[in-house]
């Protein structure tokens, strides 16, 4: 997986996560990337090590989908397409996963039970614009509408198909959140994944871990107003 740099995603980053400081109730840690899906040497070794444990019908497990930490949602009845995806789909969202959170973090032994495909794009927004309501308030709204404009022209999210990690909180970036959503949005024909990903910390939580986890630009880098 290739990091695809992207200034407006960056600066999308930057300005939810200074709002969460100026008006928020908590400060929010984000990831918003984009990637390519051609693989490198290391992901080529992980696609093997996955191929010799699928199953055979080349299909990866997943699980019912579950929205927001401490928010539950609807159980769903699914079928075989929303349940399961191809073994090359799965390593495509463990090797983002490594990716983003390299070198703290390996998720080359995930599970694809660990993983949900999210039905439709409405399920995805309303979950991630209920989570920034929570914290940021009415200054959201504001930004709502550049936010998804942001995003749609880097991934073109019309020709998606959406993805979640259920955390493992004992073990992974996620254990410590107020609460925090992820979501993969995969654009097959475009072979890319834009990795959107958010965790509320309390004020009084440690900030040593910002620098590994917010992605958005280095202090000198060029600003990019909306």
């Amino acid at each position: 997986m290739k990091l695809l740099e992207n200034v407006y995603l960056d600066c999308l980053s930057e300005l939810i996560h200074t709002l969460s400081l100026t008006t928020g109730s908590c400060r929010l840690q984000l990831k918003l990337e984009s990637y390519s899906c051609k693989m490198t040497g290391e992901d080529k070794k992980l696609l093997k090590q996955i191929t010799n444990t699928s199953e055979e019908t080349g299909l990866q497990a997943l699980s019912p989908p579950s929205l927001g930490y401490g928010f539950p949602s609807p159980t769903t009845s699914t079928g075989q397409e929303q349940d399961a995806c191809s073994t090359k789909t799965f390593h495509c969202l463990v090797s983002t996963l490594n990716a983003s959170f390299t070198p703290d973090y390996d998720f080359s032994f995930a599970k694809s039970e660990e993983f949900s495909r999210i039905p439709n794009l409405n399920t995805v927004t309303e979950d991630i614009q209920n989570m920034f309501y929570t914290t940021l308030g009415d200054s959201f709204t504001d930004i709502k509408e550049e936010m998804w404009n942001t995003i749609d022209r880097e991934i073109q999210i019309a020709d998606c198909s959406f993805y979640r990690y259920n955390a493992d909180l004992d073990s992974d970036p996620y254990g410590e959140a107020l609460w925090y959503f992820n979501y993969f949005f995969y654009n097959k024909k475009m072979k890319r994944i834009l990795f959107f990903s958010c965790q509320a910390q309390p004020y009084a939580a440690e900030t040593s871990d910002d620098d590994m986890y917010y992605s958005g630009p280095e202090e000198g880098s060029s600003d990019v107003g909306y």
